[in-house]
């Protein structure tokens, strides 16, 4: 008996294997996961280094106040920043603050390459407008 023996053809697949890119995106998850709390946010100043312990936290979020070395003014509260201000728009803006928040401490954060009159003018505005005599000066560890 002579049987014929039919084989079939295989078809080919056409289903994509996804399982590794599954796991590159899960390492990728992991990557940024890790990685997101290092960014910090805001602008990039250059603050001299200076011996000083780190202040406390208050119940008051400080207001600080960043001069960048091209003299523009920037100011965060909490994590509302506001960007490229003259002295006089930080000003108003310090005012309308204060009445929101009058006992919170003002930092000045100001890069190294910043000339002194500027930091010292700013401390002078800061004192005739709003009668402020403590001003903390922000600086790195060393």
């Amino acid at each position: 008996m002579n049987q014929l023996v039919r084989r079939e053809r295989r078809r080919p697949n056409a289903e994509i294997n996804v399982v590794p890119y599954i796991d590159v995106m899960l390492v990728l998850l992991v990557i940024f996961m890790i990685t997101a709390p290092l960014i910090t946010a805001g602008i990039d100043v250059e603050l001299p280094s200076a011996h000083a312990e780190p202040i406390s936290p208050d119940e008051y979020d400080p207001f600080v106040v960043g001069i960048k070395a091209d003299e523009s003014f920037h100011m965060d509260i909490g994590s509302r920043q506001f960007r490229d201000l003259t002295l006089d728009e930080l000003m108003t803006l310090i005012a309308r603050e204060r009445e929101n928040s009058p006992n919170s401490p003002i930092m000045i954060k100001g890069d190294r390459r910043v000339p002194y009159g500027t930091v010292v003018e700013l401390m002078d505005e800061l004192r005739q407008q709003f009668g402020v005599e403590n001003v903390g000066l922000m600086t790195d560890s060393l």
